[in-house]
């Protein structure tokens, strides 16, 4: 086992186990949709299979944060069986959420059963971890080709609209209700403008089954209004997809091309993106294929940080491994820290359950999580509390500071707990090396150790 935990140590440090990108490792998260309530960004994904050789997407998952560099997963509160209409089993296509009047709406794209074609549906819920219901029990925009990727936004008047579209963009209002539609379904017909969505390339349209001359506008479009002016964020380009955006005085168009914001991703030939204001800092959310055994149909989440211009254009955003290196705030060690909180991870796994109750499972010896800018203050804390169940002799979690190699501060040896959904509180006391004050904020590490296969479940962590 020691030969194994230095080996781990050592891929740990030549694979950059300080990177930030792509920010959730425990599954392949692509087409995020982050959406900011009151301290809390939640981030709606969806999902692909990890052993996926085409598209193969069977549900959608949430997670939050408050800091902008450690992501709890909040669960898998939807899936195609939340829309019976829809085929089961795959094509959870690309999403996005909101939340109105204490109601959660998710819109979702999926496959019509019946007819084969894409279709455009709604999940209602009280919280944004669900449980979710399909209100209507059918497709809130009638199939139709390209149906996929709405981006949904409350304009300041409170009139709600919803955009979608692969090779064509369409609009409609909605009613107050937020799951019915106001308007007749609205083509922008200036798609095919060069000054609304750049230059024309040779795209196939799949309505009339060719090849044609057809702008930058490829399909994920994110809309948002900021000082007055209506931005429209979309993969551009064709395939490899590019990110790009127009700007518009009018919801209703027309729109202008302003250019180029990100390359085509790292590893995938796709890009989805939406971006945040988040504590007075923007955030641009994407996707690259750049987790171990990552690509085209195995994306992940990623983020950068960028600054409006001061004429209020998007600047050129690059793709970066450190992604958001300063956080909004500190985590605080002394409250109760889901084990699913983490900035990085190796090998890890959580649930895949709706609700509010998640845990990491499936915790192999060498597996590891990080979690950033940790405050100590002044205290001094004794023991490394965890939340633990176990079938057999456990393992263990060694908790260390500031680097997967640093020093290690607690060794939790995990005891059997008579089953894996059998909790038990096991702890440590807390190791203080003379030259190394465990105080003030720093990130730490969790190093999982054990037999091969299995070792236990780990649901909470604290420090006392």
């Amino acid at each position: 086992m020691k030969q194994i935990l230095i080996a781990t140590l050592a891929a740990a440090t030549l694979s950059g186990a300080m990177a930030q990108n792509p920010i959730i490792s425990t599954w392949f998260t692509p087409d995020p949709a982050p959406y900011v309530h009151n301290d809390t960004v939640y981030l709606f994904v969806d999902h692909d299979e990890d052993d996926a050789q085409y598209f193969k997407m069977k549900d959608w998952m949430l997670y939050s944060s408050t800091d902008m560099v450690n992501w709890t997963y909040r669960g898998t509160p939807i899936s195609t069986a939340t829309f019976k209409w829809a085929t089961q089993g795959d094509k959870a296509w690309a999403s996005q959420a909101v939340e109105r009047n204490g109601k959660w709406y998710w819109y979702i794209c999926a496959q019509e059963a019946a007819s084969g074609l894409d279709a455009i549906g709604v999940a209602v819920a009280d919280s944004p971890s669900g449980p979710y219901r399909d209100v209507l029990g059918k497709p809130l925009v009638p199939a139709g080709w390209g149906y996929i990727d709405p981006s949904v936004f409350i304009d300041d008047d409170g009139q709600a609209y919803l955009f979608w579209g692969n090779n064509g963009l369409w609009y409609a209002r909605l009613n107050d209700d937020m799951v019915s539609l106001a308007s007749d379904v609205i083509e922008v017909t200036s798609l095919n403008d060069e000054n609304a969505f750049g230059k024309l390339v040779m795209k196939r349209d799949y309505k009339l089954n060719k090849q044609m001359l057809k702008t930058n506008y490829e399909e994920g479009p994110w809309v948002f209004k900021r000082n007055g002016t209506y931005y429209l964020v979309y993969a551009a380009g064709g395939v490899p997809e590019h990110m790009a955006y127009s700007t518009s005085d009018n919801i209703d168009g027309p729109w202008v091309y302003r250019g180029r914001i990100m390359d085509e991703s790292p590893n995938s030939f796709t890009i989805h993106g939406g971006s945040i204001n988040f504590a007075g800092r923007d955030f641009m959310f994407y996707h690259n294929g750049l987790l171990p055994n990552g690509g085209g149909f195995r994306r992940s989440t990623c983020v950068e940080e960028f600054r409006f211009n001061d004429d209020g254009s998007i600047p050129f955003i690059p793709f970066t491994k450190e992604g958001v290196v300063t956080p909004v705030t500190n985590l605080d060690p002394y409250k109760r820290v889901e084990a699913e909180t983490m900035a990085a991870g190796f090998g890890l796994k959580t649930d895949r359950k709706a609700g509010d109750d998640h845990y990491l499972t499936s915790i192999n010896n060498g597996d590891w999580l990080r979690v950033r800018a940790v405050d100590f203050g002044d205290r001094k804390a004794r023991r490394f509390v965890a939340n633990v169940a176990s079938e057999k002799s456990g393992g263990a979690i060694q908790l260390r500071l500031d680097a997967l190699a640093g020093p290690v501060l607690a060794t939790i040896e995990v005891k059997p707990t008579g089953g894996v959904e059998n909790w038990q509180l096991q702890s440590a006391e807390i190791a203080h090396p003379e030259d190394l004050p465990v105080s003030g904020v720093h990130d730490v590490y969790m190093l999982f150790q054990g037999e091969e296969g299995e070792l236990f479940n780990f649901d909470y962590w604290t420090l006392e």
